[in-house]
């Protein structure tokens, strides 16, 4: 059975940095941020590593994890956010104490998406994939992103409803900034791979796919043991995104997960919008998704709200979602149970 987490009002949030932390130029985002919560009730504690960064990570894995493992033992924090993602945080599991993780919510996507994927895989406790903490420090938030509070403030047994978002994000513009961060002016589209409507359901898992890959075959990628654990027979619903892959890597990355069992009782999958998925020899994306959902007989979803294109829903990996698409527009319904 899958564990939920509850987000109280005014809540203790701890800010650690398990990947990248935030250079010195930088730190006037951080501190907006924190200011931003702070004014919206919440308290929050920022850990040591957010402060530093050198080369690719905020510091040693050893002092990231050991941060991550006091912050988890805290029992005045209910929610992990970290600053944002990185490049490394697949150093840290090794060091991270899964034996003795709390009930509470770590939400983030790109590099943190690993850490959610592999602490719901081992110990069945829900996780949020969604903004990054940097991403709420705007004088407003868009509709979409803002979610994310109501989403982590459902209790075990309910449910909740998102929308597709409106507009989304072409391009960062990092010297116009936006009292809402994002700059939002591209129509929101979710595709089908039949172009029809689609309704799938199952228990959502998922995360960057460039990184999430390479825990295949490792004792915390075990999906088949998550299933036999935790959910038994209910189908799964994947959701992917692609920060810097080719279609032919991102091809030989499902090809793998596909080996490795991950979409054995698959119901469906979805792709987020990517600034990657780049044509090799004229073999475009849209292939990639049409051979698969062939090769799986299962409907495929994309350019949905998950991932470096903003905004995004927030996803709770190990929640049981009810998904509808419609004309360019989609309903994700998730029942914490």
């Amino acid at each position: 059975m899958i564990k939920y987490p509850f987000l109280k009002e005014r809540a203790t949030i701890g800010v650690t940095a398990p990947s990248s932390g935030v250079s010195n130029e930088l730190h006037g985002i951080l501190i907006e941020a924190g200011n931003r919560m702070k004014s919206r009730g919440f308290d929050v504690l920022f850990g040591d590593t957010v402060w530093t960064q050198n080369k690719v990570r905020s510091t040693s894995a050893k002092i990231r994890a050991d941060e991550f493992n006091k912050m988890m033992q805290d029992e005045k924090i209910q929610l992990i956010f970290p600053p944002w993602g990185g490049e490394l945080l697949i150093e840290v599991l090794e060091y991270i104490d899964f034996k003795n993780i709390k009930q509470k919510w770590i939400l983030g996507y790109s590099d943190t998406s690993l850490l959610l994927l592999t602490i719901t895989l081992k110990t069945g406790i829900a996780t949020a994939h969604g903004p990054n903490f940097v991403d709420i420090r705007g004088e407003y938030t868009d509709e979409t992103t803002a979610m994310w509070k109501s989403v982590l403030s459902t209790k075990k047994g309910e449910s909740i409803k998102q929308y597709s978002s409106k507009k989304f994000q072409k391009e960062w513009q990092f010297d116009n900034p936006s009292p809402c961060v994002f700059h939002l002016t591209e129509q929101t589209y979710w595709k089908t791979i039949s172009n029809n409507e689609v309704k799938i359901q199952g228990r959502l898992l998922g995360g960057c796919i460039d990184i999430i890959r390479h825990i295949i075959g490792t004792p915390y990628g075990d999906v088949l043991n998550f299933r036999k654990k935790y959910i038994q027979d209910e189908p799964i619903i994947w959701f992917l995104e692609n920060c810097e892959l080719s279609t032919t890597d991102l091809r030989r990355s499902l090809i793998q997960m596909k080996l490795a069992g991950w979409f054995r009782h698959c119901s469906g999958i979805m792709f987020g919008r990517s600034p990657a998925n780049s044509p090799v020899n004229g073999y475009t994306v849209e292939e990639v998704y049409k051979e698969f959902s062939e090769e799986l007989q299962i409907p495929i979803i994309y350019n949905i709200d998950c991932g470096h294109v903003p905004p995004q829903m927030t996803f709770i990996n190990g929640a049981y979602a009810e998904i509808e698409t419609r004309n360019g527009q989609a309903t994700v319904l998730q029942k914490f149970i």
